[in-house]
């Protein structure tokens, strides 16, 4: 006879490298939380230094700056927003309070349908993507070897290269959703379940209530000798 919880019975909660979902949970927000602090890092340095980032109007092609102090400081507060919402989400998987979790799923979902949206726009507009590349400036890495790739070529790698990503996010955003509901389940249950060899659920009442039902009922009457 073995004992399952009921928070497992309906779900995996395992996940990549067969490591648990809340370890995968707290590994997937540090991971998150290092990229934003090293992108954080470089727009203070930027924000510092400004020459050290600064481009030309002929150096991009364009009569634009490549980042004024209003997207500095936007970019700056994303970057805040982002650490703190990925700390959150490691912190609730490893303390095991689901509602941390909730602002970095919320995100994931966000992420995951605005690259749907540039997969459809690729796949409505397929024209756009040679638009786009045309826009670049002259001195962008590798722009005329793309541009001498056929357009239907360059729209299917584009395609497939969106589609393995997306299939990426979404194993990630059912990664955090299942650790979300283990957490969850777990610390809202209280009910064990009990499978037997026959495949016989056994349901045993919660610990309080045993504890008050057995305090509840009165005790033997005293032995009394003959």
């Amino acid at each position: 006879m073995k004992m399952v919880a009921p928070w497992t019975r309906f779900y995996s909660n395992s996940c990549c490298l067969c490591c648990h979902v809340r370890t995968g949970t707290i590994l997937l927000g540090i991971w998150y939380l290092i990229i934003n602090a090293v992108f954080l890092l470089i727009l203070l340095s930027a924000l510092a230094d400004p020459d050290q980032y600064h481009f030309s109007s002929s150096e991009l092609g364009g009569d634009f700056e490549f980042m004024d102090d209003a997207n500095m400081f936007i970019a700056i507060a994303i970057s805040l927003l982002m650490i703190l919402i990925c700390a959150m989400a490691t912190y609730g998987a490893y303390k095991q309070h689901a509602a941390w979790i909730i602002p970095f799923f919320c995100y994931q979902i966000f992420d995951f349908a605005l690259n749907t949206l540039v997969a459809v726009t690729v796949l409505v507009y397929p024209n756009s993507i040679q638009e786009y590349i045309r826009q670049l400036p002259p001195n962008f890495p590798y722009k005329d070897d793309i541009m001498s790739v056929n357009p239907t070529c360059l729209v299917l790698i584009i395609l497939l290269f969106i589609s393995i990503m997306l299939t990426f996010k979404g194993y990630l955003i059912s990664c955090v959703w299942n650790c979300y509901r283990y957490i969850n389940g777990r610390n809202s249950s209280d009910v064990l379940v009990y499978v037997t060899s026959n495949d016989t659920t056994v349901l045993l009442p919660p610990y309080d209530d045993a504890t008050v039902n057995g305090a509840a009922k009165e005790p033997p009457p005293p032995y009394v000798s003959a």
